[in-house]
């Protein structure tokens, strides 16, 4: 029976799509179950995969851009109509917090409504935390520091993004969310991981290929490519033959929506 699985709910990116949902990702480890990043529509493919109300042992949201959030607000509102009923930790960036609450009050979905109680956590960078029995630790990236630089004097936004180490006894997998160059991934792999998610929106698909080939054999147990941008999307099979010739033996693979990974 298998101890880990992991399964793509949205594997888009930033742009609208009709074949792809927004970056949305369900790890089962063990008897554990976690949503990481709720882009739309995640309620609806929740339910497709078979998920129910009270299966999930906690949410973690990488950052605050839309295409990485834009589902919770209606996925709360689906665990007030069905009544969740356990308690529910929302693990997120501190800058996040208030606005999510007040937000969830602005669309009237009031925690005396609620059956269960929502506990929202500030991710901090290198602290970990636990959900269910899966160890998740958070590492900041710099997804948003071109951002910080220019807007942050406006803008009194945290500008943080984080990536992501889920492991339990058994299984250790880097989630790299949304990055801001290769330098964010040395930290996920400090040690060997069963599974490297990995974003290909944000860096150079041939530099991210080299730098992951020249990881020591065995280091990486397989590679699932997610948030193709729009132009790699548009040759799909001309970024996988690249990536083929790069990557010789590492196995790889380029996730669409529903594609389910069995560790």
């Amino acid at each position: 029976m298998s101890k880990a699985t992991f399964q793509a709910l949205g594997t888009g990116d930033g742009w609208a799509s009709d074949r792809r949902g927004h970056s949305a990702f369900l790890f089962k480890l063990e008897d554990s179950t976690l949503l990481l990043d709720c882009g739309e529509p995640v309620s609806r493919r929740l339910r497709a995969a078979g998920v129910q109300p009270d299966d999930l042992d906690g949410i973690v949201l990488s950052h605050l851009h839309c295409d990485h959030v834009g589902g919770f607000f209606m996925l709360m509102q689906g665990f007030w109509l069905d009544q969740r009923t356990r308690d529910l930790a929302v693990h997120l960036p501190a800058e996040g917090v208030e606005p999510v609450r007040r937000m969830l009050d602005a669309a009237y979905i009031f925690e005396e409504l609620m059956a269960c109680a929502l506990n929202f956590e500030p991710l901090q960078s290198s602290t970990s935390f636990q959900v269910g029995g899966i160890t998740v630790t958070p590492h900041l990236t710099t997804h948003l520091d071109q951002l910080k630089t220019t807007f942050g004097e406006k803008y009194p936004a945290g500008f943080e993004a984080f990536s992501f180490v889920l492991e339990n006894a058994n299984t250790r997998i880097a989630h790299s969310a949304d990055i801001g160059g290769l330098e964010d991934l040395k930290v996920l792999l400090t040690q060997p991981v069963d599974l490297l998610v990995c974003e290909l929106a944000h860096v150079e698909p041939d530099e991210l290929f080299a730098y992951l080939k020249d990881q020591p054999e065995g280091h990486i147990g397989q590679v699932a490519f997610t948030h193709l941008s729009r132009p790699y999307r548009a040759d799909l099979e001309g970024m996988q033959a690249q990536a083929a010739a790069a990557l010789g033996d590492l196995p790889h693979t380029f996730l669409n929506d529903g594609d389910v990974i069995t560790l």
